[in-house]
């Protein structure tokens, strides 16, 4: 009987993991681009970046993304309490580049974290309606990026686009460990977005309407906590109908990884954090309004899968 039980098992976590490979990451892995319409909209897009003591990424990134080939774009650096040359360096470039605007955060109120305060203030000035975020240590894949991403949201009425941000490749272990984090990362939240399930997206390259981040006070209940400006956010407002995820490798960010152990557990401190808080949250959801349903469909047991993704993510 025990063994019996054992083979059951064992053919029910392949079963899952066939779903997982083929149905659901398929979705993925055999994407093909689709030319785009002549008739594109070129809408104002506003490219927001949050920065604190970000003067030698940042004096890399923004000639870069002035190289963009787009017609209608300006940047938005929100200098958030920066005490290197930041601010110097931005009024530097300014001088070189009309498009550029920046908006200085001198403090931050107790009750809020510092990023969601800093991208609430910029956004809130931002001249055009589509916000494209990424950070200062980021670079885009191609002069596309701009127009790849937002394409969505400027000809498809989608509220939120979602692209694969990853990191420069480099030697030793924890790089192809950062590498492969990032992949399983992307793999899933990117696979449950083509299946118009949304459940996460990633700040590095996350694009957005500023009029709804506005009507719906995008980060009303979540100031306390440690990031959540692009996980959370969208698992709180995404949806099959609003979201499209962008998987265009012109549409790519590519990142500065982590150096040393150290700072790697550092910043993975605050992600798994968040991992946990959703996963409970959805297996809550889960056994209180769908499990005790008479009939239930194969949707509602989305809500558990999507709950064990993120506690799978976060006890890895």
């Amino acid at each position: 009987m025990a063994l019996l039980l054992l083979w059951i098992l064992f053919g029910l976590g392949i079963f899952i993991q066939l779903i997982y490979l083929l149905p659901i990451f398929g979705k993925v892995a055999f994407f093909k681009s689709k030319p785009e319409s002549n008739s594109e909209n070129t809408e104002g897009v506003t490219v927001v970046i949050a920065a604190h003591n970000e003067f030698k990424n940042l004096k890399r990134l923004i000639p870069i993304l002035f190289e963009q080939d787009y017609p209608n774009y300006d940047v938005l650096v929100i200098n958030d309490r920066s005490r290197d040359r930041t601010g110097r360096l931005l009024e530097d470039l300014m001088s070189q580049y009309p498009k550029l605007r920046t908006v200085t955060v001198k403090y931050t109120p107790d009750h809020v974290t510092s990023k969601k305060y800093a991208l609430t203030l910029g956004i809130k000035v931002a001249k055009n309606d589509v916000i494209l975020l990424t950070d200062a240590d980021c670079i885009p894949a191609s002069d596309q990026w701009i127009r790849k991403m937002t394409q969505p949201v400027r000809n498809q009425n989608m509220t939120f686009s979602i692209g694969y941000a990853g990191y420069e490749q480099q030697k030793g272990f924890l790089n192809r460990w950062i590498q492969f984090e990032t992949l399983k990362t992307a793999l899933l939240y990117l696979s449950f977005a083509k299946w118009k399930s949304p459940f996460m997206g990633v700040g590095r390259n996350l694009c957005y309407r500023r009029s709804f981040f506005m009507e719906i006070k995008a980060f009303k209940d979540l100031w306390h906590l440690e990031g959540g400006d692009d996980d959370l956010l969208i698992n709180r407002y995404a949806t099959g109908k609003n979201t499209r995820a962008v998987l265009d490798a012109d549409a790519r960010t590519i990142s500065i990884p982590k150096e040393n152990w150290k700072d790697y557990f550092s910043q993975k401190k605050r992600h798994l954090n968040i991992n946990l808080i959703l996963g409970i949250i959805w297996l809550v959801w889960f056994f209180v309004f769908d499990f005790n349903k008479e009939e239930m469909n194969w949707n509602d047991y989305g809500w558990l899968v999507i709950s064990i993704a993120y506690l799978s993510i976060y006890f890895y």
